[in-house]
């Protein structure tokens, strides 16, 4: 049996390392575009560490809601989703107020997770 939390840490890890790597071209965007400043470093990290915490918090709130009953098992997950969106909002008004950080250098880390998993399927080929 698959260690769960060895899963999830897997996982994040890999979520962690697509961050790097597309944060460093859209840094190098910024940079290209007369842009860059330690705003967008700081808008892109702040963001890139919401976008990591998030989907390592997904994962722990999977793994607790699969011991559940379905009913109790929505409950954690609806709960888990509420508590992750409200920390990205937090994050985004964090982002609008303070001028430390870059706004739209926030916005794409967000989405970092979603390319990372839609390329997943290519990284888990089965050795035969």
């Amino acid at each position: 049996m698959v260690n769960s939390r060895s899963v999830i840490l897997k996982e994040t890890k890999f979520i962690f390392v697509w961050e790097i790597t597309l944060s460093l071209p859209m840094q190098a965007l910024f940079y290209i575009l007369g842009e860059w400043d330690y705003t967008v470093l700081l808008g892109n990290t702040l963001s890139g560490v919401v976008a990591v915490l998030n989907f390592f918090l997904m994962g722990i709130a999977v793994r607790k809601a699969i011991g559940e009953k379905e009913n109790d098992a929505r409950k954690v997950i609806t709960a888990s989703r509420l508590i992750r969106l409200l920390m990205i909002l937090i994050l985004l008004v964090i982002g609008v107020t303070i001028p430390a950080f870059h706004f739209w250098a926030m916005i794409p880390p967000l989405l970092f997770p979603r390319i990372a998993i839609a390329f997943r399927p290519l990284f888990d080929k089965k050795k035969t």
